[in-house]
Parts: structure tokens; sequence; C-alpha cells
């Protein structure tokens, strides 16, 4: 990066954090602080909601699962449109009738104070988890390619998020979000096309689909059944929408954002809006990952993308090892990339023996690279667990993209992880000072106490993510480590608050044991079986439903007089 590069950077991340902390200044009322002034028209509350959601993890991630695996991933986001339509329809006018400021005090009011306590500390475990790793993806990637400190760069993002989430509360969110999501949708489109400039000369979109297509990156949908099978058309319909019904129904990052709206209907067309754009959304961002592949069939990529690691093992380790690994590594791509033209000229003269004769020199050429790549990954990690594919975006980003443009991509990751983490952190303290501080430890006093209660919430989960942050090691591609742990967690938020919309005569201690005994059930499939993470939210909330009911059964009827979806 040079000077230009740098202006770029802080002069948008900058602006953009300085504009959050000026338009809100001077927030003295809890209410507002914590959920919003209550006005934000639709397309406000859609784009805090998509914006909290796409964090760094998917711009820095994304490109590189598409990379590596094509646009199968899209398949996670199948369920979106189900789930946010139930949410809009059930979820989200129990809330506003109810005027919560979290969503756990709907349990309470459900249930009793150990079901809301319950759901809370879930929620803040399972938060508290994803706000680390959201700090986490950017800084390690942006420390390692710039040869930036790890520990500044987690530090110095993570004080600056603090800062202007603390000053403003909700709406500090809100109305930056809206400007970072533009800078984001700017950078990703930006280098889209000078990606497709870069293309080989004469590599049309016919031929670029035909590659993509032979070499099996354009199978978005997976028809089998079995159940191992991580993205498959039934994990998406079916597991999916119940791990976005707890994402955008029950995590508190997510309501806080919808509840916003200034009415009923402009929460519901904020909801409807993603609905909508999410899934084209991932699909281009996916497709980016797609064209990457593609660039790097005929543009040497480096063997291993985390470059500055590579050199690192290169210095301390086995370098004669590694050199002989690079030498391998450029013989094989160069026969790949002959067999590629081979291919592309036998089609083009209309040859089909000889295409077809092509295109299996090509897998055999392919799978030879590959062997080279995992042997790099073994040198890295003999483990075999760490992957370089959430690389593979900004390692094209600093190598191919001119000055200034550069800058605004490094912009975009810090705006997604700036938008996001202010998001989480600002849910976090409201449900520690709602649900945990106010509801038990001290019930009487001013709100000008509990204001300033929640902003010293929002500071300490701010430095138990940085110190999260600081001492994480993430094996697993960030965007599906996000998911995994959400699948973990999630299964059982959703079971509470299903029993509480549709089973009213499952009273708390019902509930409360029966969401326990379902957390240890899908903790111990999680470790045991080896099906796709997607299902354990339809299996976990289904468990957790069907406990309860047992369990009511055994303790007897429930008399205590609760608010249903037709009271409240």
């Amino acid at each position: 990066m040079n000077l230009l590069d740098y202006v770029v950077l802080l002069g948008t991340m900058l602006g953009i954090a300085l504009y959050g902390m000026w338009l809100t200044r001077g927030r003295h009322n809890l209410d507002s602080y914590l959920r919003g002034s209550g006005d934000s028209r639709w397309f406000v509350v859609g784009l805090s909601v998509m914006a909290t959601q796409a964090s760094a993890v998917t711009f820095l991630s994304t490109p590189g699962q598409g990379f590596a695996s094509g646009l199968g991933f899209i398949q996670i986001y199948f369920g979106m449109p189900i789930a946010l339509i139930i949410i809009a329809a059930v979820f989200l006018p129990i809330y506003r009738r109810l005027n919560v400021i979290t969503a756990y005090e709907y349990l309470g009011q459900r249930f009793d104070t150990k079901a809301r306590l319950l759901g809370a500390a879930i929620f803040l475990l399972q938060r508290g988890l994803g706000a680390g790793i959201t700090i986490y993806a950017p800084a390690i990637v942006l420390s390692t390619v710039f040869g930036w400190r790890l520990d500044v760069t987690i530090i110095c993002s993570g004080l600056v998020v603090i800062a202007y989430t603390v000053s403003g509360g909700s709406d500090a969110v809100n109305v930056t979000q809206k400007y970072q999501i533009g800078v984001i949708f700017a950078g990703m489109l930006a280098a889209c096309v000078v990606l497709l400039h870069k293309l080989p000369a004469g590599l049309g979109l016919t031929d670029a689909l035909t590659l993509a297509g032979g070499m099996h990156k354009l199978q978005a949908v997976n028809f089998s059944t079995d159940p191992r099978e991580r993205y498959t058309l039934w994990s998406g319909v079916l597991g999916a929408t119940f791990l976005m019904l707890a994402y955008f129904g029950t995590d508190q990052s997510q309501v806080q954002r919808y509840i916003s709206g200034a009415s009923l209907r402009e929460s519901r067309l904020g909801l409807m809006f993603n609905a909508v754009f999410k899934i084209p959304m991932q699909f281009f961002i996916l497709s980016l990952g797609v064209l990457l592949f593609l660039f790097y069939q005929f543009e040497k990529p480096p063997v291993y993308f985390n470059e500055v690691e590579w050199k690192h093992q290169a210095e301390h380790g086995d370098a004669s090892r590694l050199q002989a690994i690079e030498t391998d590594f450029a013989a094989a791509h160069d026969r790949e990339r002959q067999q590629l033209e081979t291919w592309l000229n036998a089609r083009r003269t209309g040859n089909s023996a000889a295409e077809t004769a092509a295109r299996a020199a090509v897998s055999a050429a392919h799978e030879e690279v590959e062997t080279v790549r995992a042997q790099a990954e073994m040198a890295v990690d003999p483990t075999g667990k760490k992957k370089d594919t959430d690389y593979v975006f900004i390692t094209f980003i600093l190598d191919y993209l001119p000055h200034g443009l550069i800058g605004l991509l490094v912009a975009t990751f810090f705006a997604a992880a700036l938008s996001a983490k202010a998001a989480e952190l600002n849910a976090l303290g409201s449900a520690t000072t709602v649900d945990i501080y106010r509801h038990v430890i001290k019930r009487q006093a001013s709100d000008a106490h509990y204001l300033a209660a929640s902003k010293w919430f929002t500071v300490f989960w701010g430095l138990v993510s940085i110190s999260f942050a600081l001492s994480a090691t993430l094996a697993e591609n960030l965007i599906q480590a996000v998911n995994i742990i959400g699948s973990i967690f999630y299964p059982v938020m959703l079971g509470l608050f299903v029993v509480g919309f549709f089973l009213r005569r499952i009273g708390g201690t019902a509930v409360f044991w029966g969401a326990l005994a379902t957390q240890v059930l899908v903790i111990a499939l999680f470790f045991r079986l080896n099906i796709s993470y997607l299902w354990y939210n339809l299996i976990g909330c289904a468990a957790c439903v069907l406990f309860s009911a047992v369990l009511q059964m055994w303790l007897g009827p429930n008399n205590r007089s609760t608010p249903t979806p037709a009271q409240s």
C-alpha cells in the first residue's frame, strides 16, 4: 500500500465513524440508546440487518469458499426467505406489542426469570464468541498481508468500534451501517470489474462458464440425500431455515436492528428487503470466488496464499523442502494451463473428440496441482487443519488492483468489521443490562444509572472480544466457522421461543430443563455424528420442544397466566 491507499482507507473509515458519533451525540435516554429512536425507515432497517450479518468474514472468506468449492455454499441461504417471512408474521408482531428492548424479555413474560436468564446466557455466550471471530477475521488477514502486528491491529480496530458504539448506541450503528454497506458494495463491484478485465484476452463468457462448469465450480444445487454432505438442497431448505429463524428471530444483534423500525410495516419491509436481496448478494460474492479460480488457472498463484506464513516457515523450517514444493507447483500449474488452452482450442474448432480428451487431461492436471497444494498445507501445518482460502481474495487485491482501489477494498473489510462488531457489542450490552443487571442485580435505579451501566457493559464485551481475538486460532474456513458455532447454540435458543409462541401449556420449569438437556444433546451429537452441521438446527429445536413437552407432562399442568401471541 502507498500513501494514496492509506488516505482512502483512513478517510473512509474515520469519516463514517465520526459521522455516526456526531449524529447520535448526547443520547441520554436508556430506551433510545439500546433500542434506537424508533423512527428508522424500512431501507435503513433492511441495510442495517444486512450489514450486521455481512461482516468482514463474509467479504474475506466467502470468495475463498467460492474459489475452493464453487457455488454450493449458496444453499445455506435457501432457507432465509422462508425464515424471514415467518419472523415478520410471528416473531416481530409479538416483540412490538410487548414493547421489549431485548428478545429475552419475552421469555421472562411468557415463562419465568430462569428461562429468560437461560436465553440471555446462551446469547451472550454464542455472540460473545462470534464477536471475537468478527474482529479476528479481518485483523488476522490484514496484519498478515500488510506486515502489521496482529495484536496491534486487533486492539486498535476493537477500540475504535467500542468508542463509537458506546458514544451513540443503537442509532450510531443504524445511521453508519447504510454508509458502510455502500462502501462494501462499491469495493466488491470494483474488484469484480478489475477481475473481469484481467481475465485472458479472448476468454469470453461462454468459455469461462464452460471451464468453470467443467471443473465443478458451478454446481449451485446438490440434490443428494446423504446427511453427511455439508451443503445440499435439503439441508439448505430444512436445516438452514431453522438456523436463519434462530439468528434473525432470537439473536439480539438482529432483533435490535428491526424492532427499531418506525412501525410494524417498516420493520417488516426491512426484513423482506433481506429476503429478496440476500441470496443474490451471496451469489455475487461466491461468483467472485469462481472468477478468482478461473483467473488463477492462467495466472500463477502462490502455492500457499498466506504468503507471510509461508515465508516464516521457509525462514524457520525446512527451506529446501518448501523450495521443492514451489518448483513442483510451478511445473504442475504450467501443465494445467497448457491443457486448459488445448481444451479451449478444441472447443472452438468443434472437435468433440479432442475436446473430450483435453477435458480429461485438464482434470488430471488439476488434481496434480491440488496434490502439490495439499503438500504445501501439510508443510505449514502437519495436522492439515489450517487452510489458506481466506487469503485468496486479499492476495488478489494486493497483487493486481491499482493503488487507491486497494485502500478502498481494505476500507471495505474494516467497514464490514466495524459494522457487524458494533451491532454485536450494542446487543451484548443491551442484553446484559436489561436481562441480567436490571432484572436480577439492581432492580431499582435511575434511567441514567442503567444507561451508564449499559455503556460499561458494552466496553466490557468489547474488551472480552478483543481478548478472545488475541488468543484465538481458527482452523476452519471463517464463514463456515461462524455458522458452525451458531448451529451448536442457536437450536436451543430457537426452541425456547418456539415453545413460548406455540405451546402455551408448557411452563418455565419444563422448558428450562428441556433446553439444558437439549444443549447437552446437541454438543454430544456434534462431536459424535458425521453429518452436516445445518441439521443440528432442526434436530436441536425439535428436541427442545419434545423434551419440554415430556417434562411438562411429568410435572403436571402449568397454571401460570402468560402472554400468548393472541394476548400480547
